[in-house]
């Protein structure tokens, strides 16, 4: 088969342990498979923050090309962090070399870095080939503190206003993990409607990922096996979970004899990735009485792998959606995968709450957003019951896994080479 070329760029990757990197990873392992050959254009490791993770690195394809740059180093005082910015001419510049030494069919940019972005258009005008930039997370956003004049927060919403239209412009993709990523891109820019393609393809779940775990002997460390049900929530927080999460600690205080054989662990929701006490659910769960006898936090990020072995370890997965339903059943997949139960609590018009429905995965609780959250608060002690009796009789292989097919990584580049393969022969 005579394969296209697609030259991905993302600062982060493998073995960086950040959450994004499992994006171009997945993209990267399966593309092949759909016609299309992609080489990393990555950052090198030596210029990382975050710990390293050499088992990620192991889940990497043998084949796979990777070209790494140099980046400028952290400076005392800190004053750039990201690492797209301390390596975005290093990045640029090697990127050129590569488009003007090989035939490349395509360019694609997943974001964050935002600043990465903007290579895209540069490439363009000095080549010709066609990019692609992919929203892992929204680039112009409110953040707390927005609205507030010449704060640090504002100045961050009006750069990322003024540089994603000069990055967006000319691309001739736009894809992201849910529709509502990149909606508000199409508002800003209405005439991309009529130069550019879009596709939503959200987080794929990769059953090897699963598969590779008892080949490294990891063992669960953030808490132990004990005769209580334990259930894990593995992730960041969505800025608009809280809400739910605060109703459901409320139901828990008053109906406490329903949960008193039940612990929820928290994983990697803290602030700040690499802080171990950067708590974002302690100060609730204490608020409640609740700490360090039915809710535990554990706020660092861990490594990839180490979430699955937790995931593993629990009785169950919590899901926790927000009061907007952009929520994608991607983190159900993995906790399909991990062959727990899950507990789910999304807002109504979230398309994860059909697909664990009918995959007979676990049990939700529906509610329809930021209104409606008394209804959570109400009905969590009767709900949970009812899952506690669905796991005592969970069997995973009666799991209807088929309804996931769609959530998983191959199926998800599947996607993405349609996309791809429409540009490419639309620019014939």
């Amino acid at each position: 088969m005579n394969l296209k070329k697609i030259l991905i760029i993302y600062p982060h990757f493998p073995p960086s342990n950040l959450a994004g990197v499992h994006r171009p990873r997945l993209f990267a392992q399966h593309l092949k498979s759909f016609g299309w050959e992609p080489v990393m254009l990555t950052v090198h490791e030596d210029f990382y923050e975050e710990n390293l993770d050499w088992n990620l690195h192991q889940l990497l394809p043998k084949d796979l090309r990777i070209e790494k740059v140099n980046a400028f180093k952290i400076t005392k005082p800190r004053i750039i962090g990201d690492i797209g910015l301390r390596g975005f001419f290093q990045l640029r510049k090697r990127a050129l070399e590569l488009l003007k030494a090989e035939k490349f069919d395509f360019v694609y940019i997943p974001i964050p870095s935002f600043y990465v972005a903007l290579i895209g258009p540069y490439l363009k005008r000095k080549t010709g080939v066609q990019y692609g930039i992919d929203y892992i997370d929204p680039w112009v956003h409110q953040f707390p503190g927005s609205d507030k004049l010449f704060s640090r927060h504002w100045f961050s919403t009006q750069l990322a206003k003024w540089l994603e239209p000069k990055a967006v412009k000319q691309a001739d993709l736009i894809t992201g993990v849910a529709e509502g990523y990149y909606q508000g891109v199409i508002e800003r820019n209405p005439l991309l409607k009529n130069t550019c393609v879009f596709g939503a393809m959200p987080y794929g779940g990769e059953k090897a990922d699963h598969e590779k775990l008892a080949d490294l002997h990891i063992k669960p460390y953030l808490f132990n096996k004990n005769n209580k049900l334990q259930i894990v929530y593995a992730g960041a927080m969505l800025p608009k979970a809280y809400a739910p999460l605060e109703a459901i600690f409320q139901s828990i205080q008053y109906n406490l004899k329903t949960f008193e054989n039940v612990e929820f662990h928290f994983i990697g929701t803290g602030k700040l990735a690499n802080d171990a006490e950067s708590y974002n659910i302690k100060p609730l769960a204490e608020k409640y009485g609740l700490w360090k006898t039915i809710v535990y936090e554990y706020p660092k990020r861990i490594p990839y792998l180490d979430v699955l072995i937790h995931l593993e370890a629990a009785d169950g997965i919590f899901i926790l959606g927000s009061t907007e339903p952009h929520y994608t059943p991607s983190k159900s997949y993995q906790g399909v995968l991990s062959q727990k139960p899950i507990v789910a609590i999304l807002h109504a018009k979230s398309s994860a709450v059909e697909v664990i429905n009918a995959s007979k995965a676990g049990l939700v609780l529906d509610f329809e957003g930021e209104s409606d959250v008394q209804k959570i608060k109400n009905n969590f002690p009767s709900f949970f019951e009812s899952f506690i009796q669905f796991e005592n009789f969970f069997n995973p292989i009666l799991v209807d896994q088929s309804v996931f097919e769609m959530y998983s990584a191959k199926a998800v580049t599947a996607t993405l080479a349609t996309l791809l393969n429409t540009i490419s022969h639309a620019s014939k």
